[in-house]
C-alpha cells in the first residue's frame, strides 16, 4: 500500500492508483470532464491538473499515479490558476446558448464554469462553429460547436460497446467528434454517450427541446423490458414520463443502461392507448365502465364453466408481469378452478417444466458470472437478449475470461472469444455430450466456470435435452449451470408456479374461453396466426391489456385497460434471483387500473376467499417469503427422458426475437422503431440450402410455418450451417410458427 496526503488528508492507497481515484477514496472533489471510472484513461481535457509537490508544474490527476509519500494539493493557488487557465482556454469557442440547450442545469461545463471561469472572456477573435451531425434517430448531434473533445463518447464506443462508432477527426482547432462518414451509431448501448457527454454536444433526440432539467421530478423504478433488473431514473412532468436514465447498481447494470430501457418511455402515450373498459355487441365495440365490464366477465366465464367445465378456461400472461399481476392471476385461476395457464409463451418443449426443481435462472449473480474464468454460452442472440450483460461479458473477456459461444449464427460480439462454433440446432445436444476439447478444457481448468443457456434452447424442440446434456456436463466440469431467462420476471413466474400448461397443447387443443394478461398474440405468442386462429375458435377471448390492436379487436369480445409498470407498483426477479420492488411514477392514463388492482376487484367480483389487499406490498408478502426465495431458485432438473432426435436436413428457423420487438411498450416506441436494428430482416441462408429451394441470392420468396405464409427477402450468407433460416422475429413476420420449429422456402 502506498501512502498519499491530498489536502492534509492521509490515505493509504493500492499501487496503480491515480491521484484522483485517491481523492474520490477521500471525499475530495477534483474538476474534470474527460476522466470517467469506466473508461481509460484520456488525460486530454486538463482541467484535472493539480499541485503535487517536488513537481515542476501542475499534473493531471487522472493520468497521474500515486508514489509512496506524495503529496497533493487541490485548492493551492498554483492548482486554481492552473485549472482556471484551462478552462478560459474550453470557454474560447464555446457557444453562448445555454438559454436553449438541452443540458442547461445539468451541465457539467456550466456548473465548473462558475467555480473556475471568469466573468468575461479575454478573446475577440470569431468563434469556431462546428457543422452538425447525423447520428441516427436517438442521439443527437446538432450542436457539435459545444464540443470540448474530452473523446468520453469515442472511447465508450470502442471499450464498452466494443465497435468504435464515434471518432475525433483533423488536428488543433480544425478536430471534430463524428461518427464514421455515412454511418449512424448502432450500437444497442448508444445512449449512453448523452449521460456520458459533459455538455451539450450529444443529446436526447427524442428528448430534444423537450423540458428544462429543473422542471422533472425524479422517481426510481425498474426496466421491465428484459431479465437484467436495470435500475432507472424515470423523470416526469405533467404526469407523463418525459426522460429515462440510468440509476447506477454496480451490481447489475453498473452506472449504463440499454437503448431500449432508455428510450421505450415513446410507446407509453402511444395512439394505441386503451383508456375505457370495451365490450363488442353485434361486432361494434362500446365503452362501458368498469362495474359493467367486470360483471360481463363473471357472467360470462360462470356461464363457460357450467356447459363446458372449467377445463374449457385458459389463461395465457405475458412473464413481464408483476410477481403480484402473477400471483393474483394464480390465485383467482386456482380459486375459479382454471388449471391450463402458462406465461412461457414461445416454449416448443414442455418436458423440462414438470422436471425442473425451482426457477430457470442464472445460476449465480451477474457478478459472480463476469468473475468466472470460463464460461460457455449456448443458443443465446447475446446483444439483442442482453445488451448490458454482454457489455460486461465483453469486459470480462478482453481481461482475459475464456468465453466460448456455439450457436447456429455468428453473431459480431466484438470481443476475444476463446470458440465462436457454429452448429446446427439439432446438434447442440450431442455437442454438449462431446464437448471440443480446447472448449472442455478451459471450463474443465477455471476455478469459476459457467455453461449457460440463451433464448434459442428454451423455444428449441428438445429443451429438455440440451438442458440435461448441459447440466450432466456442468456436473462433470464443476460448473454452474443457468439460464438467460427472456422475459422480466420469467424468475418470478417460475417461483410462484405459474406455469403448468404448454402453449403449443393450449394452441392445438382450442378452449373455448381465454383470459389474455398483458398480451398481444399475434407477436407474443408462439406462432402468430396459429396463435390467432386457436383464439378465433374460442366463446370468448377477454384481454386486459394496456394498448389495443386491430388483432385484438377482431379476436376478443371485451377489452380491459390496465397500465404499463410506470403507473403501477409491484416487484421484478431479474436473473440472479434478485427480487426488485418499485412504485408508479405517473397517473393511471384514464380509466386504465393496474391489474394487481383488478384481479382483487375481480376475486371479490367471483366471491373467492383472500382477496381482501390494500396494496401491492401485502400482494407480495403474501406471494413471497423471502427466506425462502434462495430454495426456489435450485434449478435442478429430474428429467432423464431421451432426447427428441432431429433430422439435420430439416430446415430450422433461429435468430430469435428481434431486439424492438419483445415487448408491446418497446414495439410502439418511435424512434426505437427506426434504428437498423428495428427493420424489417431478411431472411439469411447458406447458399447450398437456397439452391436447394431453386432460390439465390436477392430473390424474393414465401416463408412457410404451420400453413402461415410470409414474403421475404432472401440473402446468401455462408457464416451458417446449412438447413438453418436466420429471421429473427419481427411484426412483419410474425404470422410465422414459433421460433427453432422447421420453415420452408419457395419462389414468391
Amino acid at each position: 500500500m502506498l501512502q498519499i496526503q491530498i489536502d492534509g488528508k492521509q490515505t493509504q492507497v493500492k499501487q496503480g492508483t491515480t491521484v484522483i481515484e485517491a481523492a474520490h477514496q477521500l471525499g475530495t472533489y477534483i474538476p474534470h470532464f474527460c476522466y470517467h471510472k469506466k473508461l481509460s484513461i484520456a488525460a486530454n481535457c486538463r482541467m484535472c491538473l493539480v499541485d503535487v509537490e517536488k513537481a515542476p508544474k501542475p499534473l493531471p490527476a487522472c493520468a497521474t499515479p500515486v508514489t509512496d509519500g506524495m503529496v497533493v494539493h487541490t485548492h493551492s493557488a498554483k492548482a486554481k490558476q492552473a485549472q482556471q487557465g484551462v478552462m478560459e482556454f474550453l470557454l474560447i469557442n464555446h457557444p453562448l446558448d445555454c438559454p436553449i440547450c438541452d443540458q442547461g442545469g445539468e451541465c457539467q461545463l456550466q456548473d465548473l464554469a462558475v467555480g473556475y471561469g471568469k466573468s468575461g472572456s479575454r478573446y475577440q477573435e470569431e468563434k469556431r462553429a462546428v457543422v452538425g451531425k447525423d447520428m441516427g434517430p436517438l442521439v443527437s448531434a446538432e450542436e457539435m460547436s459545444r464540443c470540448i473533445h474530452c473523446t468520453r463518447c469515442v472511447r465508450f464506443t470502442e471499450e464498452i460497446a466494443g465497435m468504435q462508432e464515434i471518432g475525433m477527426a483533423n488536428r488543433s482547432e480544425f478536430s471534430e467528434i463524428m461518427p464514421f462518414i455515412g454511418k449512424a451509431v448502432e450500437t444497442e448501448l448508444s445512449g449512453n454517450v448523452i449521460d456520458l457527454c459533459p455538455v451539450g454536444a450529444l443529446t436526447s433526440k427524442p428528448y430534444r427541446y423537450d423540458s428544462r432539467s429543473w422542471e422533472l421530478s425524479r422517481r426510481k423504478s425498474i426496466s421491465a423490458h428484459d431479465a437484467l433488473g436495470s435500475n432507472l431514473i424515470v423523470q416526469t412532468k405533467d404526469h407523463t414520463v418525459r426522460r429515462v436514465l440510468p440509476l447506477e447498481n454496480e451490481a447489475i447494470n453498473e452506472c449504463w443502461i440499454a437503448d431500449r430501457d432508455r428510450f421505450a418511455y415513446e410507446g407509453l402515450y402511444h395512439e394505441s392507448r386503451l383508456t375505457t373498459p370495451k365490450i363488442k355487441h353485434g361486432g361494434e365495440w362500446q365503452d362501458v365502465d368498469w362495474t359493467t365490464a367486470l360483471e360481463y366477465v363473471r357472467h360470462t366465464l360462470d356461464c363457460i364453466a357450467k356447459e363446458d367445465g372449467k377445463e374449457q378456461i385458459a389463461v395465457w400472461a405475458n412473464p413481464m408481469n408483476t410477481v403480484e399481476e402473477l400471483y393474483l392471476t394464480k390465485k383467482w385461476a386456482d380459486g375459479f378452478g382454471v388449471k391450463a395457464m402458462t406465461s412461457r409463451l414461445r416454449e416448443n418443449d414442455s418436458r423440462l417444466s414438470g422436471s425442473l426443481h425451482g426457477a430457470q435462472w442464472l445460476g449465480q449473480t451477474i457478478e459472480q458470472l463476469a468473475a468466472c474464468e470460463a464460461v460457455l454460452i449456448v443458443g443465446a442472440n447475446l446483444r439483442k437478449e442482453q445488451p448490458l450483460l454482454t457489455a460486461r461479458l465483453r469486459r470480462s473477456a478482453k481481461e482475459g475470461m475464456a468465453l466460448s459461444v456455439v450457436a447456429a449464427n455468428r453473431e459480431e460480439l466484438h470481443m476475444p472469444l476463446l470458440a465462436q462454433d457454429i452448429v446446427h440446432p439439432h446438434k447442440w445436444a450431442d455437442y454438449l455430450a462431446h464437448l471440443p476439447e480446447h472448449v472442455s478444457g478451459s471450463l474443465k481448468n477455471a476455478e469459476r466456470a459457467a455453461i449457460i443457456l440463451g433464448a434459442d434452447v428454451q423455444n428449441h424442440h428438445d429443451y429438455a435435452g440440451i438442458y440435461a446434456a448441459a447440466q450432466t456436463l456442468a456436473d462433470e466440469l464443476g460448473a454452474t449451470l443457468g439460464v438467460l431467462p427472456q422475459a422480466a420476471n420469467s424468475v418470478g413466474a417460475d417461483i410462484i408456479g405459474f406455469n403448468q400448461t404448454n402453449i403449443a397443447d393450449l394452441l392445438a387443443e382450442p378452449k373455448k374461453a381465454v383470459l389474455l394478461f398483458n398480451i398481444e398474440p399475434d407477436v407474443d405468442v408462439l406462432g402468430g396466426e396459429q396463435a390467432t386462429a386457436s383464439l378465433k375458435q374460442a366463446a370468448s377471448v377477454m384481454a386486459f391489456t394496456a394498448y389495443e390492436s386491430e388483432t385484438l379487436r377482431e379476436v376478443c369480445d371485451i377489452l380491459l385497460p390496465i397500465v404499463p409498470f410506470t403507473e403501477t407498483s409491484g416487484s421484478f426477479i431479474n436473473m440472479e434471483g434478485r427480487l426488485q420492488s418499485f412504485h408508479g411514477v405517473v397517473k393511471t392514463l384514464g380509466e386504465a387500473r393496474p391489474l394487481w388492482k383488478i384481479l382483487r376487484v375481480l376475486g371479490n367480483v367471483f366471491d373467492l376467499q383472500g382477496f381482501d389487499f390494500n396494496s401491492s406490498e401485502e400482494v407480495l408478502r403474501e406471494a413471497i417469503c423471502a427466506d425462502t426465495l434462495p430454495e426456489k431458485l435450485n434449478n435442478r432438473s429430474t428429467w432423464h427422458g431421451n432426447a427428441v432426435s432431429g433430422s439435420l436436413h430439416k430446415i430450422v428457423r433461429v435468430g430469435g426475437v428481434g431486439i424492438y420487438h419483445g415487448d408491446p411498450i418497446v414495439r410502439r416506441a418511435a424512434s426505437l422503431q427506426q434504428t437498423s436494428h428495428a427493420a424489417v430482416p431478411v431472411a439469411r441462408v447458406h447458399a447450398n440450402t437456397l439452391a436447394a429451394f431453386g432460390l439465390a441470392d436477392g430473390d424474393d420468396a414465401l416463408a412457410m410455418q404451420n400453413g402461415a405464409r410470409v414474403r421475404v427477402s432472401v440473402v446468401a450468407d455462408n457464416s451458417l450451417p446449412e438447413n438453418v433460416v436466420y429471421l429473427p422475429l419481427h411484426a412483419q413476420n410474425a404470422a410465422l410458427g414459433g421460433l427453432m420449429n422447421s420453415i420452408e422456402l419457395a419462389r414468391a
